[in-house]
């Protein structure tokens, strides 16, 4: 190499792994994720009141965040109602209605500024402006504003003229709005029809002629249809795969661990064991409580581990089998149990609790690794109607932070016990949880995170939140 040739100044991972290399573990860690977006993107929603632009910009901010690209939705009608303290009627948005529409402009602005604060100071990647933006005039605001900041602008518009599709979103979300707080109901419908109208007066849809140098999706009545023009990156690529796949047909989605295994009994993670006795009985509880439920085309996943297989086996359905759906691999840890782990690998154990999203084990994987490997998963489970899944407590955990929308600190910790089956519901801008406890008696599994989490701490500390075993 000639002197005038630079070193690489990024540390490369390392892929193998020695217990005796302390000196160099921090090296051997990085972050799985790699960086989606090269510059901030704004997604801008456009459409008339009651085409499901919240209930889109919720979910699209959920599955980003959940994926590791940081992201936050701003509303701008929350930005009204601040900056109006109360609603009157239909009115207000009349588009002659002077101080009114200088109201509105206002909180496009304040809105707008703080996209500016989120992406300079919170270092955000990508946001979603929630709005109706249905005219040109806005968009060549938003548009200007996003160059004149070096951002990246994708266009998401909501067009749907079925009035059976309205009604049930004015039904099920608008009714609800704090706009309505207290109002007949026959009233408040009745004022959200004549504020649509009021939007209908001036709204420009995005012209695929006038508009064809911009970057954009256009989704016909809630995905009958789609039109996409202009994908310029990976993250608008990824966005447009995501609302192409998502629907909402009612439906319901079950999620449970396998039955109690051999290794649970005696406090082992990982491995590839049969059920125990009472993992048997479950599996036997479980297709019962199906059975009673009496879901219509119920799909059932598994992964291609043996104890989920048993599970599902004793069921008496057909059954799928995913591999992304295996339990995390602990590596070097495969088959020991905690307390093995802190006598032989003290250093790693505590490098886990510091940070138990991110660490990776010694030849194994990390969290946000199996979110990553889960993604296809949760793509399917957006397309799909009924199913349950079948699966371990790291991938359990995994699933409901997407549905619950839990933050990668919390995802870790959350409890997903054994023997009991988690029914999600998605409802307006989130999902129901019902959880049933099966009465099949099982081991605890689940470890909270100890106090102490340095690396020199005493044993007893490290292993005063290790469930108990036999």
């Amino acid at each position: 190499m000639s002197e005038t040739q630079r070193k690489l100044t990024q540390t490369p991972l390392e892929k193998t792994w020695v217990p005796w290399m302390k000196s160099r573990l921090k090296q051997r860690r990085g972050s799985s994720v790699p960086q989606f977006t090269n510059s901030p993107t704004m997604i801008v929603m456009v459409g008339l009141p009651a085409r499901g632009k919240t209930y889109i910009s919720k979910k699209l901010t959920r599955y980003l965040n959940w994926i590791g690209v940081t992201t936050k939705a701003f509303n701008v009608g929350q930005y009204r109602r601040h900056a109006t303290q109360a609603y009157n009627s239909f009115e207000f948005f009349r588009p002659d209605n002077a101080e009114a529409m200088k109201i509105r402009k206002a909180c496009a602005v304040a809105a707008l500024k703080d996209v500016c604060d989120y992406f300079t100071r919170d270092l955000g990647q990508v946001v979603v402006f929630d709005a109706t933006n249905t005219t040109i005039e806005r968009r060549e605001v938003i548009l200007s504003f996003a160059k004149e900041n070096g951002y990246k602008v994708f266009f998401v518009e909501s067009i749907c003229d079925d009035p059976e599709i309205i009604a049930e979103n004015i039904k099920q979300v608008k009714l609800s709005s704090p706009d309505y707080v207290g109002c007949d109901k026959e009233e408040a419908v009745k004022d959200f029809l004549k504020r649509i109208e009021c939007y209908k007066l001036n709204y420009v849809p995005l012209d695929d002629d006038k508009d064809r140098n911009l970057s954009y999706i256009k989704i016909f009545n809630v995905g009958s249809r789609y039109l996409v023009n202009r994908v310029q990156d990976h993250i608008q690529s990824r966005i447009v795969y995501y609302l192409m796949n998502i629907h909402v047909t009612p439906r319901s989605i079950y999620l449970c661990r396998h039955g109690e295994s051999e290794l649970n009994l005696v406090g082992r993670i990982g491995g590839d064991s049969g059920l125990s006795q009472r993992g048997a009985q479950f599996a036997s509880a479980l297709a019962s409580y199906l059975c009673e439920q009496s879901i219509r085309d119920l799909k059932v996943w598994t992964s291609h581990m043996k104890r989920t297989i048993q599970t599902a086996e004793a069921l008496g359905v057909q059954y799928e089998q995913w591999k992304a759906l295996n339990e995390i691999d602990a590596g070097v840890c495969e088959d020991m149990t905690y307390e093995e782990i802190q006598e032989n690998y003290p250093e790693e154990f505590a490098l886990r609790d510091q940070d138990k999203y991110s660490y990776r084990y010694p030849k194994g994987e990390s969290y946000e690794d199996l979110v990553q490997r889960l993604e296809p998963v949760i793509m399917e489970l957006e397309r799909q109607e009924n199913v349950l899944v079948v699966c371990h407590q790291a991938v359990m955990r995994c699933l409901l932070a997407y549905f619950l929308d839990k933050s990668a600190a919390e995802l870790p910790y959350l409890k997903c016990p054994l023997h009991t089956v988690l029914k999600l519901t998605p409802v307006a801008y989130g999902c129901k949880v019902e959880s049933v406890f099966l009465n099949i008696e099982a081991v605890n599994t689940h470890r909270d995170k100890p106090v102490n989490v340095d690396v020199d701490r005493d044993p007893a500390e490290a292993l005063r939140t290790v469930p108990d075993h036999i």
